[in-house]
């Protein structure tokens, strides 16, 4: 359970980005709230963060051909089981630009780029999108 560094979406191997749809969907509907030592600060800004994220996996997802379900382009949309967000709750307000979540910052990169090491996907940092992942 992680969410990868921003930086990384566009770089990730398919089998990577899908499951960070997969994750994102999960985080959003029933897992809100749900504590994971890797995802806790998930929940600590508010959650229109997450929706955020979800919109750069999703944006990768159709660069690269795929087509993710429409309904989670609503902000609001927490999956079939969850109740959706009421427009109260989200608070879109927050400085925009740079990062989503502060805490992808070079160490969080660095840990996000050994953990896809030790799966055997290489990413080399500062490369062009799209063309520097590569399996070992």
């Amino acid at each position: 359970m992680r969410l990868w560094h921003q930086a990384l979406l566009p770089k990730l191997p398919r089998q990577q980005l899908l499951g960070q749809h997969r994750e994102c969907a999960a985080l959003r509907g029933a897992g809100w709230g749900k504590r994971h030592a890797t995802v806790n600060y998930v929940f600590d800004p508010n959650p229109y963060k997450l929706f955020l994220y979800h919109q750069l996996v999703m944006q990768e997802m159709a660069a690269r051909g795929y087509t993710p379900d429409a309904v989670w382009f609503d902000p609001m949309y927490r999956g079939k089981v969850a109740e959706p967000w009421e427009e109260s709750q989200l608070d879109d307000s927050f400085q925009r630009g740079g990062l989503i979540y502060a805490e992808h910052d070079d160490t969080y990169m660095h840990e996000c780029l050994e953990n896809l090491s030790q799966k055997g996907i290489v990413i080399e940092e500062g490369s062009e999108s799209g063309a520097s992942a590569h399996q070992k």
